[in-house]
């Protein structure tokens, strides 16, 4: 039974970090974006020709989000993958939240469109930022907590190299997109929200790879 829950949890885990990335489907469409000045809630703005295709890719990584955290939790209990997993479930509901709550409009689109004096849509003004923020919060707090438990508890052997490598990776991305959105100019607000988020697929992914990993180790 143990056995199939962690390959459920694997595969839930590893379709979550592919979908979560499919904004880079941006560079095969003509979204009329500039990946390097652009937000990814962009791309799935209500005026956007292709938002069902990137809104729909978000709903489901939410639900596969919440559905392996849920599953997570089943596993033996440690608190810090409690954490984790519980993390985990609200970035999945985040995640929804973010899909069907779009923002109106592209400002490079639409001439009606309100505009930071930077030219950038004023994101941080709508209820999308509400829920794109708990989204972050919730999965840095995962990311954290699950790396933080591979060392203290001494599992999930991966998250110690290749999810630590991640999340360092990640958070300097953060860190370029916060100082950066605080600057005139975008600095290439863009390029760093893309790499902040190809990160926390990659860390979905190598937490799934980590999971299956610990069921090899226990069949040895």
């Amino acid at each position: 039974m143990e056995r199939r829950r962690i390959t459920a949890l694997t595969v839930l885990l590893v379709l979550a970090g592919v979908l979560y990335s499919a904004w880079v489907a941006e560079f095969f469409l003509d979204t009329g974006l500039d990946p390097a000045h652009s937000f990814l809630s962009e791309l799935d703005a209500a005026d956007q020709p292709y938002r069902h295709f990137f809104s729909t890719a978000d709903l489901v990584t939410g639900v596969l989000l919440i559905v392996a955290g849920a599953a997570g939790l089943t596993l033996p209990r440690r608190r810090l993958t409690n954490v984790g997993w519980s993390a985990l479930v609200v970035f999945g509901a985040a995640t929804i939240a973010d899909s069907q709550l779009p923002i109106e409009c592209v400002a490079g689109n639409d001439p009606s469109c309100p505009v930071e004096p930077s030219g950038l849509f004023p994101q941080l003004h709508h209820i999308h930022a509400l829920t794109s923020t708990v989204a972050v919060f919730a999965v840095f707090t995962a990311m954290v907590a699950f790396t933080v438990a591979a060392f203290r508890y001494r599992i999930l052997a991966l998250l110690r190299t290749v999810g630590l490598v991640v999340l360092i990776v990640t958070s300097l991305a953060t860190a370029w997109l916060m100082i950066a959105d605080n600057l005139p100019g975008s600095y290439g607000l863009g390029i760093a929200q893309r790499l902040q988020v190809t990160g926390m697929s990659l860390y979905l992914l190598t937490l799934g790879f980590a999971v299956r990993a610990r069921l090899r180790s226990a069949d040895t």
